[in-house]
């Protein structure tokens, strides 16, 4: 909703959505320094890479908003469920039940209902599909790094150091693109402020603290169920009415993300240190 409002470019908003969050949890990470033990520096790769994957996620996924609907975007954008669960597959080797591929499937397949027939009436739906789909896989590997960073690091300090990164290389990305930094109007600010607090600080902290607890493989399923959000919201923000298959998929999708997490329930029971 916010990257569609904003009158800037989707690289712009990713910019000041990470730069204004850091300065947000800026006290909260002097707080923790203080408090707990410093942070080994072999440690430090993780949100440097993690900030890395967000800046190249947002990018994309911010540019791909402009060209296609919003539902559409968010929808590719979090294929990230399956992409993570083969990387967690074929390179991490872990063991994950026949359920979690049936709820994966249900998730994903329920997604893509919602998206309708978007497909057919989008005309540059292409060229936007392509990078909210590219978007998806940094998306993947941001959380599959922040799983394993955050056995080291507290979520507070994950972030800060995430979105220091991430500021860093989405600002180099900009210069490259020459996009302008100053020149907006103040709805445009105000939607950067609300990006950085909302979309940034709440929704980003609330998934590096969840990754410390769960594997990205559980988390990220669960995250398909924003496209179903994003949809209900387009309604009356963006005018964007689903159709009722649409509905049927987001019942779908929800449904998925619950074997899903019955799979996971399932597996912790008969390997309690899972």
């Amino acid at each position: 909703m916010f990257v569609r409002w904003a009158d800037a470019p989707g690289t712009i908003t990713g910019f000041y959505r990470l730069i204004i969050s850091t300065a947000i949890l800026t006290p909260l990470f002097i707080r923790q320094n203080l408090q707990l033990e410093k942070i080994q520096r072999n440690y430090l790769m993780f949100p440097i890479l993690g900030g890395m994957f967000t800046a190249f996620d947002f990018s994309l996924w911010n540019t791909s908003v402009k060209y296609t609907s919003a539902a559409n975007a968010t929808l590719l954008g979090n294929t990230a469920p399956l992409w993570v669960a083969l990387f967690a597959f074929f390179f991490f080797r872990e063991k994950l039940l026949p359920k979690f591929w049936l709820g994966l499937f249900f998730a994903l397949a329920g997604a893509a209902l919602v998206m309708g027939s978007d497909f057919l009436t989008h005309p540059t739906l292409g060229y936007g599909d392509l990078m909210a789909s590219a978007a998806a896989i940094f998306y993947a590997s941001y959380q599959l790094t922040t799983q394993r960073g955050r056995i080291h690091i507290d979520p507070f300090r994950y972030s800060w150091l995430v979105c220091v990164s991430a500021t860093v290389f989405i600002f180099v990305i900009n210069i490259l693109l020459g996009n302008p930094f100053t020149g907006y109007s103040a709805q445009t600010w105000l939607i950067f402020l609300a990006t950085a607090i909302v979309s940034q600080t709440v929704g980003y902290l609330s998934i590096t603290y969840a990754l410390g607890y769960l594997p990205a493989s559980i988390v990220a399923p669960t995250l398909v169920g924003q496209p179903i959000l994003t949809t209900v919201l387009a309604i009356p923000l963006l005018g964007e009415v689903p159709a009722l298959i649409q509905w049927i998929g987001g019942g779908i999708a929800l449904a998925g993300i619950y074997i899903v997490h019955q799979s996971h329930k399932q597996k912790t029971e008969e390997t309690p240190n899972a």
